[in-house]
């Protein structure tokens, strides 16, 4: 008799601490470490925003997902450039809020940030001694700006190994840097266009 007691308790602790084995509506979870650090998020390629004709890269997010960090490489032809340009490029975006348009589809109306390139190629990086030391006041390859865009965004179910979801987003930002601004406030009078001040970049970008 104790021992009956016994096996009933044991599964009465059972029953209250899991569900049953045959209970169907228990979904498992994503595999434990399914995604090691340093894999990242997502997948970037965009053309313009003075980062390339056309470049691609790769990113990661923080923050739930507001925050995110992009690294790019660029490319420039001989053909519009004078020279063939290669350009390193980081990303640091900021999505305050996101709107839930429908079941797959989300926006995300203010999407803004900062960057910073370096340009490899430039014709007139000239060589030391060539140019007196005040000749450029500015740098001739490494720009740093601010960026304001939106993007539109398609959920897919989420990857089974790891759980995380998969997204398609596209995506446009405007950007200014530190030069064309520069050479606003030095020409109020009507010498550079508030229009000039901007850039324009289109883009995809792969969450996984």
């Amino acid at each position: 008799m104790k021992k009956l007691f016994f096996l009933a308790g044991l599964l009465a602790t059972v029953g209250a601490q899991g569900a049953p084995l045959g209970d169907t509506s228990v979904v498992a979870g994503p595999v434990p470490g399914g995604r090691p650090w340093f894999r990242p998020n997502h997948l970037v390629l965009q053309t313009g925003g003075g980062l390339g004709m056309v470049a691609g890269g790769a990113g990661y997010a923080f923050g739930k997902g507001r925050l995110e960090t992009d690294v790019l490489v660029g490319y420039v032809s001989e053909r519009y450039a004078g020279s063939a340009l290669s350009l390193a490029s980081l990303k640091l975006l900021y999505s305050p809020y996101r709107l839930r348009v429908s079941e797959k589809v989300q926006v995300l109306p203010l999407t803004f940030g900062a960057y910073a390139s370096y340009t490899h190629g430039v014709i007139n990086d000239g060589v030391k001694g060539q140019y007196p030391k005040d000749y450029y006041w500015f740098s001739t390859d490494t720009r740093v700006g601010l960026i304001l865009g939106s993007r539109v965004t398609f959920l897919a179910p989420p990857v089974v190994a790891t759980g995380q979801p998969r997204k398609l987003s596209a995506f446009y930002e405007l950007g200014t840097n530190d030069l064309y601004l520069a050479s606003y406030f030095n020409n109020l009078q009507g010498g550079l266009g508030f229009h000039k001040l901007l850039t324009l970049a289109l883009g995809l970008k792969a969450d996984f």
